[in-house]
């Protein structure tokens, strides 16, 4: 499994196991923004700890995943970016942008709820009139 998506309460966590390629990224951007309206994720949590190279069009299809999460309604931090690839990353120019990055799971876990705090949950809206 190169790729796992697990739901805890509104949030999703998806864990990169190990690199993929451009076809297998953009499959896991895909069914990720798809997740997060069947799941109604209001937080994504995006693990990237277990790579130890990022290039150029992942790292572009992960911060274009976080914008297409944040149209659905969906904050997103990356976390685990690697010492190596981090700096790589600042010698490319590649920036992540608005999207936050935490240092591991549980940081962005913190980081999520902090952002999140006040924002009323969506499962326990009031359901629509019909």
């Amino acid at each position: 499994m190169l790729v796992s998506i697990l739901r805890q309460g509104s949030y999703l966590i998806a864990s990169i196991h190990e690199a993929l390629n451009d076809r297998e990224i953009v499959q896991f951007q895909q069914d990720l923004v798809e997740q997060i309206g069947t799941h109604r994720a209001r937080g994504i949590i995006i693990d990237v700890a277990a790579l130890d190279v990022l290039d150029s069009f992942g790292s572009r299809t992960l911060l274009n995943l976080a914008h297409a999460a944040r149209l659905r309604g969906a904050e997103t931090v990356i976390v685990g970016i690697q010492p190596d690839v981090a700096l790589a990353m600042v010698e490319l120019g590649m920036r992540t942008g608005p999207v936050a990055t935490a240092l591991d799971l549980e940081e962005g876990l913190d980081l999520l709820h902090a952002r999140l705090s006040g924002v009323p949950d969506r499962s326990s809206a009031p359901a629509a009139p019909s």
